[in-house]
C-alpha cells in the first residue's frame, strides 16, 4: 500500500502518525520454524542481501506472518541515510555482502502487518493492525517496531524536523490495507522535497568529469501502467531537467558503467527531450531518487541534488508526485 503526496498533516484524532524512514521498503514472510523471505517492492527476494536480518525469523518462531516495513541504514547520529544505505542495495555477491554488513548494518523497521498465523489482516483496521504487531514485541538488534501516535501530526512533524529526518507518514486508523493501491487513506509529508525519477540519458563530463557522466538527464511517466490501459496508450516520459550534484567519484564512475551499457541512439523522452549539444541518451532502466527545492514553471526541477539509485522501483511506475 503506498501513500499519497500532501503538504500539511491531517489535522484530527482519525488518523495515526508514523516517522516516514529513508530506506527501502519490503515485505517480510516468517515461517513457523524461524524461515524467513525478504521481498522487494518488485517481488524480488532480497534476504541475501541483508543477513543480519536473519534473526528475526527466529524471534518470531512458531507463527507464521506477513510484515510491511521499510529497511533502513542509520548514520552515527542514529538518523536513516539513504546514502550508507546505497552502500548494501546493490551488493549480491556472498563475499562483497559478507564484508560490508558490519560496516553497514540495517534495521528493520516494522509498521505493518497483513497477515498472522495463516489468518490475513488486510481487512482489518489500522489501528488494529498495529495493536496485533505490537503484541509480537518485535524489537531486537537490527529490527524494530515504532511506535505510532494518534493525532498530534504537526507536532511530530515538527519533531521529525528538529532532528533532520524525512517528514511523517499518516494513516486513518479506520482504513483497512490495500496492497498496490496508492491511497488517500495514507498521506506523506515531507519536510525535504523528494522525488523518484527515470534515467534517460546524460551529460559528459568535463574538467574532472572529463570522458565519464557529468549530470544525468532524467524524467517521470505521466501516468502508471494502469492509468496508460484506460487511455488506451502507452504511458509518455516527461523531461524532468538535469541533475548535476550530490554524486561521489565512486558513484560517478559506477553510473558511468551502467548507462554506457544501456546506449542508445535516440531519445527515449516524448515530451521535453533535452535538446543539449553532447547529450547521450540510454535506455529508459534505472530509477533515482532526488531531491530539490521546486518544480519550476517549465515543469523541470529547481536545484536538484541526486540521492542515489532506487533497484525496487519500476521505472514505468515512476510518475510526478510533488504538486
Amino acid at each position: 500500500m503506498l501513500a499519497t503526496d500532501a503538504k500539511r498533516p491531517p489535522d484530527d484524532d482519525g488518523w495515526g502518525f508514523e516517522i516516514k524512514w529513508d530506506g527501502v521498503r519490503a515485505l517480510a514472510r516468517l515461517d513457523a520454524e524461524g524461515g524467513l523471505r525478504i521481498e522487494s517492492r518488485r517481488g524480488e527476494d532480497i534476504t541475501a542481501r541483508y543477513p543480519e536480518l536473519a534473526g528475526l525469523g527466529e524471534a518470531l518462531a512458531g507463527h507464521r506472518a506477513i510484515l510491511d516495513g521499510e529497511i533502513v541504514a542509520f548514520d552515527e547520529d542514529g538518523r536513516p541515510s539513504f546514502q550508507r544505505l546505497q552502500l548494501r542495495m546493490g551488493l549480491t555477491a556472498p563475499l562483497s555482502i559478507q564484508r560490508r554488513a558490519p560496516e553497514t548494518p540495517v534495521t528493520y523497521v516494522i509498521f505493518d502487518l497483513l497477515d498472522l498465523d495463516d489468518h490475513p489482516t488486510l481487512e482489518e483496521p489500522y489501528e488494529e493492525r498495529r495493536r496485533l504487531l505490537a503484541e509480537l514485541r518485535l524489537d531486537g538488534p537490527h529490527w524494530q517496531t515504532p511506535s505510532h501516535h494518534v493525532g498530534e501530526g504537526e507536532a511530530l512533524l515538527e519533531a521529525a524536523r528538529a532532528r533532520g529526518l524525512e517528514g511523517v507518514v499518516a494513516k486513518r486508523l479506520a482504513s483497512p490495507y490495500r496492497p498496490g493501491r496508492r491511497s488517500p487513506d495514507w498521506v506523506k509529508v515531507r519536510i525535504r522535497r523528494r522525488q523518484e525519477l527515470v534515467i534517460g540519458g546524460w551529460m559528459p563530463g568535463e574538467g574532472g568529469r572529463s570522458g565519464r557522466m557529468g549530470s544525468l538527464l532524467v524524467g517521470y511517466y505521466d501516468s502508471s501502467p494502469d492509468e496508460a490501459r484506460d487511455l488506451e496508450r502507452p504511458p509518455l516520459l516527461i523531461y524532468a531537467g538535469g541533475v548535476g550534484s550530490g554524486f561521489t567519484n565512486e558513484e560517478i564512475e559506477r553510473l558511468t558503467r551502467m548507462l554506457t551499457a544501456r546506449s542508445r541512439t535516440g531519445t527515449p523522452f516524448d515530451v521535453g527531450a533535452p535538446k543539449r549539444p553532447g547529450a547521450r541518451f540510454c535506455d529508459p532502466e534505472l530509477v533515482c531518487e532526488v531531491e530539490f527545492t521546486e518544480w519550476t514553471h517549465e515543469g523541470t526541477l529547481r536545484q536538484p541534488a541526486y540521492k542515489g539509485l532506487r533497484d525496487d522501483k519500476d521505472p514505468l511506475e515512476v510518475v510526478r508526485e510533488q504538486p
